[in-house]
């Protein structure tokens, strides 16, 4: 049988070369729909979604012992069955979807179940986040960062090429693709104050990530070889880890992000999974001075993953894209901080969301947050209709889109969107 990704695969389902969702992606989400509310699994294929939960209680996807998996309203018991269940399942996926299979191609009743429009299902939280970790591993990211607020001497902290910088988000507001995010509200104090106030933020923000899903769980107090770690990632997201500049600015020292990052959190909801961006591998930057002997790996852990960024204003007709760049710059790997976070002893759960930190490039503009577009609100972006844009104000919508370009196909997410809607 052929592996799931072989770029020679069809389905029988007609799929435009253009769209993310070919056979050999096969991207998990939840969804329901309007005559059906219930929330079950399924994966994208074209322009339908692949209802897993019929497949299953019809018997052409068997995943005993464990029984109706896919009529869950999140993914997280299917990834506890684990790596090899994971594999088989993709691989039986693809079987069925494959151009030359009959067993659901020339079953009608059975395709009429089993086979929805994207267009008319509502998609949810893919996964029951457990919890949440933010990284900082983009080195042109940090320097940009470093550059605007200590100079360009002193732009990374001396412990930011020895280990992965990251901190403890809230999963109780990771919130899907679609959901609109209220502006935060919280401290300011401008540097030209003496007391700081109550309010809305004033310098709210994206940041363009990716999200790395934890499939399996490590035991409180044990290390992770990069064998294990990245076997326990079962796919990626696209992630937005929206920010209130202002309000980060006098809260951060000396305990670092809080409120300023703990109000939103936007995924897409579909997770492509880890051995669908297998072809896209890729070895990261060359790390000097070479990392101590637990983060060391000996893969390529990067991937080679095309980032879009497009924002539209109100009374603007079209997105503008604000941003373009690529996974593959990333310093740190996903892998590496996993590692790093179990290294302690830090205990992982199935469902642990880690975000890889802000994803920007060499270039200017490939600069994946606003504060670094516009640099700091010196350099406002320009949009159409005479619109300017230092950071984002209520009714502005955000959308980052995330693909993977193969030999006549694309491996691809979707996108993440969220709309500010004004403080409450």
């Amino acid at each position: 049988m052929p592996h799931p990704n072989d770029p020679s695969l069809r389905s029988f389902i007609p799929v435009d070369p253009a769209s993310d969702f070919p056979i050999q992606n096969l991207p998990y989400g939840v969804f329901s729909a309007a005559d059906s509310p219930q929330r079950r699994i399924g994966v994208a294929i074209g322009d339908f979604v692949l209802d897993l939960a019929v497949l299953e209680s019809e018997g052409l996807i068997d995943l005993a012992p464990a029984y109706d998996v896919f009529a869950q309203d999140s993914l997280n018991p299917f990834m506890s069955l684990g790596p090899p269940v994971w594999s088989k399942t993709r691989a039986r996926i693809s079987e069925l979807l494959r151009h030359d299979n009959p067993e659901l191609r020339d079953n009608k009743a059975l395709r009429s179940r089993a086979v929805l429009a994207r267009a008319g299902v509502t998609m949810h939280l893919p996964f029951h986040v457990s919890g949440y970790t933010d990284f900082y591993s983009s080195k042109e990211h940090a320097t940009n960062v470093g550059v605007m607020f200590r100079g360009k001497d002193n732009a990374l902290q001396p412990n930011w090429l020895h280990m992965p910088i990251g901190y403890n988000g809230r999963a109780s507001t990771v919130v899907v693709s679609g959901t609109k995010v209220q502006r935060p509200r919280g401290q300011l104090k401008p540097p030209n104050v003496d007391v700081p106030s109550f309010g809305p933020c004033k310098r709210l923000d994206f940041e363009l990530e990716m999200g790395v899903v934890i499939g399996q769980p490590s035991n409180m107090g044990e290390m992770l070889t990069e064998v294990q770690a990245e076997a326990m990632i079962f796919g990626f997201v696209l992630l937005n880890d929206w920010s209130a500049r202002d309000i980060q600015q006098w809260e951060y020292v000396p305990l670092g992000p809080f409120q300023a990052k703990a109000f939103a959190t936007s995924i897409s909801p579909w997770v492509v999974t880890r051995e669908a961006l297998e072809p896209f591998r890729v070895a990261g930057p060359n790390q000097e001075p070479t990392p101590l002997p637990y983060l060391q790996q000996k893969g390529a852990q990067n991937y080679d993953l095309e980032l879009d960024v497009s924002l539209r204003a109100p009374g603007m007709k079209a997105a503008q894209t604000i941003c373009r760049t690529n996974f593959k710059y990333m310093y740190w790997s996903s892998v590496q901080q996993l590692m790093h976070h179990a290294s302690s002893g830090c205990a992982m759960s199935i469902g642990d969301l880690l975000g890889s930190g802000t994803i920007s490039g060499p270039e200017k503009h490939q600069r994946g947050s606003l504060l670094e577009i516009s640099w700091n609100g010196t350099e406002p972006v320009e949009l159409a209709d005479g619109i300017k844009r230092s950071f984002l104000e209520d009714g502005d919508s955000l959308a980052i889109r995330g693909w993977c370009q193969g030999d006549g196909y694309r491996i691809g997410f979707g996108e993440v969107e969220g709309t500010v809607a004004a403080a409450g």
